[in-house]
């Protein structure tokens, strides 16, 4: 999901979609992107409005050189998140779906395992829980004493508990029958908090909380975004690693081979990241 006006951000945002904002040495859009890859999601939608989507076709094309599949898709009307599985429905089908947003960065921690684990459940729904310091600035999730959620709550003056809704969502087939019933909220948006509210009534609500050692950034405001390239740097520079790579993940997971790589190597020789891209192949990179 990248359609949003990203007015958290302005005037950065006035004339550049704010997921084709670099974190670090990448695009914003590619820490979202590999990190469905590592689930082992191929088939993506991209939502964004009329405007970006020239330039989101230009970047990522059909994702076939990374070997994954990349459709596109308008939303008209910035009329919330959940609008995704409207305007997605027909590139659903009849499958489970994940919904990440595109300004949310994973790293480390559980984050893989804890997706892979909501992707093996059929049916109900999934979200992933983060603690924070201020949980009044998000979504946040309460539980009873037996670990199972009981309430979620938006962005509350007096949170019920430090766990805060990240946007990594898991759902099965019939989040597009609940999408369709919701109304609009005060705000005039069709809001992805009713869509888990109507799983939780159900019992049919799942969460995985992700652990101290897992990094998660909400790169919409310049601080976070400064923050987010600074942890990108910091953790590249450290270890000697790529995070948010497309073409390392595709590579590392057997969906492109190594002549692919070449080709995506050869594509940026005249930098670091296609040096970085090369050294793979040699076997000097680390995972």
């Amino acid at each position: 999901m990248t359609a949003g006006a990203g007015t958290r951000l302005w005037p950065l945002t006035h004339s550049v979609n704010k997921q084709m904002l670099p974190i670090y040495d990448k695009p914003m859009i590619y820490y979202p992107l590999t990190q469905l890859m590592k689930a082992d999601v191929r088939d993506i939608l991209i939502i964004t409005s009329a405007y970006d989507l020239e330039v989101y076709q230009t970047l990522l094309q059909d994702g076939s050189q990374w070997g994954i599949n990349i459709s596109f898709a308008v939303q008209e009307k910035l009329c919330g998140i959940a609008d995704a599985f409207l305007i997605g429905e027909q590139f659903i089908g009849r499958d489970n779906v994940v919904l990440l947003l595109g300004d949310n960065i994973f790293h480390g921690g559980n984050v893989d395992d804890s997706l892979k684990n909501a992707l093996n459940n059929t049916s109900g729904a999934t979200v992933f829980a983060y603690p924070v310091e201020d949980p009044s600035q998000y979504g946040v999730i309460a539980f009873n004493e037996s670990g199972k959620p009981v309430s979620i709550e938006e962005k509350p003056q007096c949170p019920k508990s430090q766990y805060a809704v990240t946007g990594l969502y898991y759902y099965d087939n019939y989040v597009i029958d609940i999408a369709k019933s919701l109304k609009p909220s005060a705000r005039g948006e069709l809001e992805i908090t009713d869509v888990n509210r109507a799983y939780l009534h159900k019992k049919n609500l799942e969460v995985e909380i992700l652990n101290e050692n897992t990094t998660w950034l909400d790169a919409g405001t310049s601080a976070s975004l400064l923050a987010a390239a600074n942890f990108i740097h910091t953790t590249e520079t450290k270890l000697g690693i790529k995070i948010g790579c497309p073409e390392e993940t595709a590579w590392r997971l057997g969906f492109i081979n190594d002549e692919a790589l070449i080709v995506a190597a050869n594509r940026y020789a005249k930098n670091h990241y296609g040096q970085y891209l090369l050294k793979l192949l040699a076997g000097s990179a680390t995972c």
